[in-house]
């Protein structure tokens, strides 16, 4: 992978972050680099927001962040209409 913008840093180094389940209540782990994840109460899939990023607009988004990745995020980007 090339050297990459500031603006990839938490798709390229992930974090935990804490997502709340909407049917449960439970918090669950999940990485900035994650779409969704199971909860860990009620076994339901949960989705949190994704945020416009420069996946969306940056020519050499693909290449910087890495093929699986790039694809599995602007899939889930598509699907809420970001």
């Amino acid at each position: 992978m090339k050297e990459s913008c500031p603006g990839s840093s938490e798709i390229r180094t992930p974090f935990p972050e804490e997502l709340i389940c909407a049917y449960c209540m439970h918090k669950n782990e999940i990485w900035t680099d994650e779409p969704d994840t199971v909860c860990k109460g009620c076994g339901k899939t949960i989705t949190r927001d994704m945020k416009p990023s420069c996946l969306q607009w940056c020519p050499a988004a693909k290449e910087c962040v890495g093929a699986e990745k790039y694809e599995r995020l602007m899939k889930k980007l598509k699907e809420q209409g970001s």
